[in-house]
């Protein structure tokens, strides 16, 4: 797989979200109250979706329809980026990789969650598009998405579980007004 300059950026993206992660991360955060490991199995699934991603190339952009589409990765990947930074500085004390609850737990409704209720799936939704759009085979870019959704179907049915089972009514006004993903009525 040949280096091109939307890939470059893209590539370059993947790191930024990758230092959001390690410079963010929350320390102290406390013990959890409680969790669901369930959320594991639907982060092994994103996983596998960005790795059907990454192992299926397509070559270098062939028609003026492939270069374009390379190159609207490249914005969908900075923007994912930043939505990412976004909600692990809302988040704060409350993020973690597993879908759980700390004893402080808060119900996080303003920046990016006003828009959307899991902006990290998100941003995460957006970095596998724009490196399918640059290097990935149609076919794996589409088996991939719908792996990925999986995944973030697994991750979000836990998250909200225990979102609802602690913050009650509050959650359920705020999932009725906010979607998951998609910051329209289709994301719902």
């Amino acid at each position: 797989m040949a280096l091109t300059l939307p890939f470059g950026l893209v590539l370059a993206a993947w790191w930024g979200f990758a230092l959001v992660f390690v410079l963010l991360r929350p320390r102290g955060a406390g013990s959890s109250v409680v969790s669901d490991r369930s959320s594991l199995l639907g982060l092994a699934l994103q996983a596998a979706a960005y790795a059907l991603v990454w192992s299926r190339h397509r070559g270098l952009p062939g028609a003026g329809h492939e270069t374009a589409l390379a190159w609207l990765g490249v914005p969908l990947a900075w923007a994912s980026v930043l939505l990412a930074l976004s909600a692990v500085r809302t988040l704060g004390r409350n993020w973690a990789l597993e879908a759980r609850l700390v004893e402080d737990h808060r119900l996080v409704t303003g920046g990016p969650y006003r828009l959307v209720r899991h902006p990290i799936y998100s941003a995460m939704l957006g970095l596998l598009l724009a490196t399918g759009l640059n290097v990935s085979t149609w076919p794996a870019l589409a088996l991939g998405t719908l792996l990925f959704l999986a995944g973030t179907a697994l991750r979000t049915r836990a998250e909200e579980g225990l979102l609802r089972a602690r913050f009650g009514q509050a959650h359920e006004d705020w999932a009725r007004r906010v979607p998951a993903l998609v910051p329209w009525r289709l994301g719902r």
